[in-house]
């Protein structure tokens, strides 16, 4: 939305055409993003806390991990303003990280940017509170979710097109309000369920949440976990009845020198790969073998930016045969 833009993305005939994806796409709704600029990371938030983040906080992408909207200090622009300005009924309004102009981003205008993008699940636009916030803030946010998501359902429904839209239940870790949240919204005709919002503040919070939640959400219908995708956290998800996942964990990884294999993960940074002239013994390697461990050692001491891809590269082919084999 702030670059290139809706309008450069319709042009080239969505996403699948500008970017040469002929797979399936979802889209965020942009809440995430710019409550993030207000609060920060969970990571962020919590070590505040004196709470020590855990793997999914570390691989969290959408929510940040387990944890949600995160907390802490605003991002401000190069003049030090804060960049979420104010956020009410209507929707929010923050300033360009790019070049600090005001944006207003509404139920509305986040469907028709989506709509713009033709991706095949789109998400409604939600706000992204902390994991440590009070009660009765927390219940109001999610009232003020619930109204957002209500409007744009009903800008969707208007201009269907060949999208679905799922929806972003809230609550955080209180069971009354994730009730509540699962009641109203499975309520409206969406198409899947997006569990989103705070998740907790460890692993074992976001797993006895779902232990609660999955449960009272219909199984006629897909789920989605927002932002949590490390490996652990997906083991633990799975048998729990969660569909599908999506996280910056294993691209975050490779861009910083780490590859996933099944016995764990591999840091190519260490100097024990420096002479290793052959590639990664590992089953679910990139095909073909990929490039030696002492190739990779090199790039990623020499910062060339191939490293990243290449690395990234693996680890997308990594989880994508872990999901295969959670799937058999």
């Amino acid at each position: 939305m702030v670059h290139p833009g809706p309008d450069v993305v319709a042009a080239a005939g969505g996403l699948h055409a500008f970017t040469g994806r002929t797979a399936p796409i979802i889209t965020d709704s942009g809440g995430f993003q710019v409550f993030s600029l207000a609060h920060g990371t969970v990571h962020d938030e919590l070590n505040r806390k004196g709470v020590k983040p855990p793997t999914a906080v570390k691989g969290g992408g959408r929510r940040g991990g387990a944890g949600g909207g995160g907390g802490g200090g605003a991002a401000l622009t190069k003049t030090r303003r804060p960049l979420l300005q104010r956020v009410t009924e209507a929707g929010a309004t923050f300033r360009s990280y790019r070049d600090g102009r005001l944006m207003e981003l509404t139920p509305e205008s986040s469907v028709a940017a989506q709509k713009a993008y033709a991706s095949d699940i789109i998400v409604p636009l939600d706000e992204l509170p902390p994991y440590y916030i009070d009660d009765d803030v927390l219940h109001r946010s999610v009232l003020l979710s619930h109204r957002w998501e209500a409007r744009s359902l009903a800008a969707h429904l208007a201009d269907v097109r060949q999208q679905a839209m799922y929806c972003v239940l809230h609550g955080g870790i209180s069971r009354p309000l994730r009730s509540l949240s699962a009641d109203y919204l499975t309520s409206l005709p969406f198409d899947g369920w997006g569990i989103g919002g705070s998740l907790g503040k460890n692993r074992d919070e976001l797993l006895d949440l779902l232990r609660f939640l999955v449960p009272r959400l219909p199984a006629d219908r897909p789920n989605h976990l927002l932002g949590i995708a490390d490996v652990a956290s997906i083991g633990g998800a799975v048998p729990l009845g969660v569909d599908t996942f999506d996280s910056c964990f294993p691209t975050r990884l490779g861009r910083h020198g780490t590859l996933l294999t099944q016995g764990g993960r591999v840091d190519v940074r260490s100097g024990r790969w420096r002479s290793h002239h052959a590639p990664l013994d590992e089953p679910w390697g990139v095909p073909g073998g990929g490039a030696t461990m002492a190739y990779l050692h090199h790039l990623v001491k020499a910062k060339e930016p191939v490293a990243a891809s290449l690395m990234t590269l693996h680890n997308l082919y990594f989880m994508a045969n872990y999901m295969a084999d959670l799937r058999r």
